[in-house]
């Protein structure tokens, strides 16, 4: 008779764990995440979002305050101690974006150390619309030629701080 101490009987093999399909698994997955971490990352443009309005105003000096103010039929570029600096009519083809970014370069030579601008909006403007002001408003591409008359796009910041909200109602409008 075979004896038994406490009752159980010993395996003298042990259980091999199999995690070659867990290794699979993670030499696709690993790679993946790292690869959309970082384009997730360059997709995102960080905005400025009006704080509350209970907030107490101090008086300030007055200084140039940047206003592109988006609406069906035109986009108005304003300052808003100073007022309206110019309208550029939406007609049949769309926006001129490029009188815009003319009239925007023109200001950040007058004003070189601002960079922050608010980019108001009517309700109905399309979403193309808002991102085309917005990459107007931040970045001014020209065209220099060089001197084998090679041609070269220049990228310059204009008011990369942007800021976002509604559209003030118009005095006369509906």
């Amino acid at each position: 008779m075979r004896s038994r101490r406490g009752g159980r009987r010993q395996n003298g093999e042990t259980a091999e764990l199999n995690i070659t399909a867990f290794m699979n698994l993670m030499v696709i997955l690993v790679p993946f995440l790292l690869i959309t971490a970082v384009f997730s990352r360059l997709a995102i443009l960080e905005l400025n979002l009006p704080g509350s309005s209970t907030e107490p105003v101090e008086p300030q000096e007055q200084v140039f305050q940047l206003e592109v103010i988006v609406r069906s039929d035109k986009i108005e570029v304003a300052d808003r101690n100073q007022g309206l600096l110019g309208i550029y009519p939406n007609d049949g083809d769309g926006y001129d974006f490029d009188a815009v970014s003319d009239k925007l370069t023109q200001l950040k030579r007058r004003y070189p150390d601002k960079t922050d601008a608010s980019i108001l909006l009517e309700q109905e403007i399309a979403y193309d619309t808002v991102v085309q002001i917005m990459d107007t408003v931040r970045v001014s591409v020209e065209v220099e030629v060089g001197e084998d008359d090679a041609k070269t796009l220049v990228r310059s910041d204009l008011f990369p701080d942007i800021s976002i909200g509604d559209a003030p109602s118009l005095a006369g409008g509906v």
